[in-house]
């Protein structure tokens, strides 16, 4: 079941970020606490997971970002495309990449970027397939200490 994330989901979806590239589980903290809270009630911040048997296996972000041009049309980012490595391959993260395709019409966005760091051949067909392209667009990324 696609869904986007609740409250008490948090320990779910920072145990699947260890199959993106986390290599830990953050401290429960205060910051912690307040991103969660940021994030999940953020009305243009959709985290959106794919529950499996009561199981978040597959989960995406999709973030509206509001805009000035192309008719002050807002445009959508997504980011953090992560499925559990024991159930790779079954659609999950395709289905949750189409919630967030559905979420970005709702919002009457004109484009949706993704960026990933895979170079593996079946990971660039995996977001063909899902509908994006790599060749409308450049991306460049600054990384900040």
């Amino acid at each position: 079941m696609v869904r986007e994330a609740r409250k008490e989901d948090l320990d779910a979806m920072l145990n699947l970020y260890l199959f993106l590239h986390e290599d830990s589980v953050p401290e429960h903290d205060t910051h912690l606490e307040k991103t969660w809270d940021r994030i999940i009630d953020d009305p243009d911040h959709h985290l959106i997971v794919n529950e499996i048997d009561g199981k978040i296996v597959s989960s995406c972000v999709c973030v509206i970002i509001p805009n000035l041009t192309r008719n002050v049309r807002p445009y959508a980012f997504v980011e953090n495309v992560v499925t559990h490595a024991n159930y790779r391959g079954s659609g999950y993260a395709g289905e949750c990449l189409a919630y967030a395709k559905k979420i970005a019409e709702q919002e009457n966005c004109y484009k949706m970027m993704l960026l990933t760091g895979s170079k593996k051949t079946e990971t660039l067909h995996f977001y063909e397939k899902a509908g994006y392209n790599s060749s409308d667009k450049t991306a460049f990324i600054q990384w900040l200490d």
